[in-house]
């Protein structure tokens, strides 16, 4: 396919930016089923409840939702199933290590196709406590008011 290359983003998590100090990001890829990748290229997923563990030295996607192909038969895919990420192993070994060690959570920030291949986008991430999240309504409002009134004062 001609249009397949570079890349084409399928969902982005706005959520885990509201949510979380997004400190440190690793590309990974996934592994799906052929029903997952076709429902995928029509931008039917969700990565709201998702995060990342690592389990016996295997990363795993849990809670992304990626939903039911419709044109699929009866071998269709579990939508909420766990999914494995392929990451190389020094830098399973590293995040794995920095979850374990400091209370850092592996949350997926989009997923997107990269030259035809299904990939995620992981963050190493802290909680934000409330008053962080109001301080950062208040950033972007305040922001967006600036902004206003550079438009109004330019016309």
């Amino acid at each position: 396919m001609a249009g397949s290359r570079g890349e084409r983003l399928i969902v982005d998590n706005r959520r885990a930016r509201h949510d979380y100090h997004l400190l440190e990001r690793v590309e990974a890829g996934i592994v799906l089923t052929g029903t997952e990748v076709k429902s995928l290229r029509d931008g039917r997923a969700s990565l709201q409840q998702a995060y990342a563990d690592v389990r016996e030295g295997e990363a795993w996607l849990v809670g992304a939702h990626i939903s039911v192909y419709d044109q699929g038969n009866q071998a269709n895919h579990d939508p909420d199933r766990d999914r494995k990420l392929l990451l190389h192993k020094k830098e399973l070994a590293s995040l794995a290590g920095k979850v374990a060690q400091r209370g850092l959570t592996l949350v997926p920030t989009k997923l997107y196709f990269k030259d035809g291949r299904a990939k995620v986008e992981l963050a190493l991430a802290r909680g934000k406590d409330v008053y962080d999240k109001r301080q950062t309504l208040r950033e972007r409002e305040s922001r967006r008011d600036m902004e206003r009134a550079l438009r109004e004062t330019r016309r």
